[in-house]
Formats: C-alpha cells, structure tokens, sequence
C-alpha cells in the first residue's frame, strides 16, 4: 500500500531531530549492546574498500567504516538526517528515495561499490523490492549485500507470524518521538525467499544474540547479488 510507504518517510522527516539525538546519546540499548556492533563486524569480515549505505540515517555507521578507511556514501530519503550526516562528515551523503537508486550518480557516473549495506533501513514492502531491483547495478563483480533487521521471531510476539503490514510505536523512546508509522513485517521464510526472487545468492545468516537472555534480538542476512 502505498499510503504506508508514504506515511514511514512522513514519520522520519518529523522525528528526524528525536532520532538524531537518540543515537548520537546511545539512547537505544539493542543498538548500544548488540546490533551496532554486529553489522560493523559483519562488514568487516568480507573488507569492503567501498560501501554504500542505504537508509543511513544521520550517518553514524559511515563514520565508524571511515575510521577503517572504508569510502561510504550514504543516501536517505530524510533531508534532515542526510543535513545531519553531513555536518559530521564520514563520508559522502546524498538525499534519495529509494526507487530513485537507478539515478545515484558520483562525478556524472553511476557508481560501483564492493558492499552495501541495509541496517534497520528496509520498513516497507513495494520500497524494498524496489532497493533489491535495482543494487545488483550498484555491487561490484564479487561483491555483497548485508540486510540487518528486527529477528521476525523475536519482535512479533504480539501478532500472527505471517507477512503483512502492521502499526509500530515508539515505545522505550522519551516523548518527543511522535506519529509512530506502519512498517512490513516479514517472517524469516520470507525474507529468504526475497532475496532469492531477486536472484540474490545467500551466504550466511548472522543472528545477533541478547546478552541479557541470549534470545536473537536481529538477524543479518549476507548475500551477493546476480
């Protein structure tokens, strides 16, 4: 549905400013404990020397792969997370709705990249297809793709575990955080087969465990594209 889709951009354009703030604070325990980490280390694993982040967000994952002397660019579709990014520096940010990637150009050409990266940025349903279709253009020959998002096991207790739109909260994040959007949850059958319907070849799944109760709190797919 596209009203959804539409509603997730309005909500991070609002909540851009809370966003920023949360992270920059460590403000997010999963993030602080656990998940940074384990896309960082995922990443590593395979040494990309270039790397696009899709859905960076005020951009604190392509500082932190700078500092390994990775080049990154980040696109977001938020104005005002890409402002944020770039005030901080780490790398080369561009503001860009996903169906837009076909476009991404650098210097006048499209560029090639050795990874990219999707952490916690793929919400949609039709605007993640659209990213599938369009980034083996954008891997180089031997290249990968790396997928973190919420384990579909662990965060869907509350609702039948099956594909579907469902209503997200911001619940645990102080009250400036507002106007909570949908977002498309898919069950871990489902993801794999995405992947493999856009002729991406899976190569490991990561899933990242709770220190606290060592139940999954993510789950990280590793793929190369066609």
């Amino acid at each position: 549905m596209q009203e959804n889709e539409q509603r997730i951009l309005t909500t991070w354009q609002h909540n851009a400013v809370s966003w920023t703030r949360a992270v920059r604070e460590g403000a997010i325990a999963s993030r602080q404990q656990v998940t940074n980490q384990a896309i960082i280390d995922a990443i590593q694993h395979y040494q990309p020397s270039s790397v696009i982040d899709i859905g960076c967000g005020e951009g604190w994952l392509a500082r932190q792969l700078s500092r390994k002397g990775m080049e990154v660019t980040g696109i977001d579709a938020t104005q005002a997370l890409i402002d944020a990014a770039q005030k901080s520096g780490g790398g080369h940010f561009i503001t860009l709705e996903y169906a837009q990637l076909k476009r991404l150009t650098l210097g006048g050409t499209p560029p090639k990249y050795d990874m990219a990266v999707c952490n916690f940025s793929l919400l949609g349903e039709s605007s993640t297809e659209a990213v599938l279709a369009q980034l083996p253009a954008l891997i180089n020959h031997g290249g990968y793709l790396l997928i973190q998002t919420l384990h579909p096991s662990e965060c869907n207790r509350a609702h039948p575990y099956q594909d579907g739109w469902q209503q997200s909260t911001w619940d645990g994040f102080d009250n400036t955080f507002s106007n909570p959007a949908p977002w498309y949850f898919r069950t871990l059958s489902s993801w794999l087969a995405l992947l493999r319907r856009y002729n991406f070849q899976i190569q490991e799944v990561r899933e990242p465990l709770s220190p606290t109760n060592s139940r999954a709190i993510s789950v990280i797919f590793i793929a190369t594209p066609p």
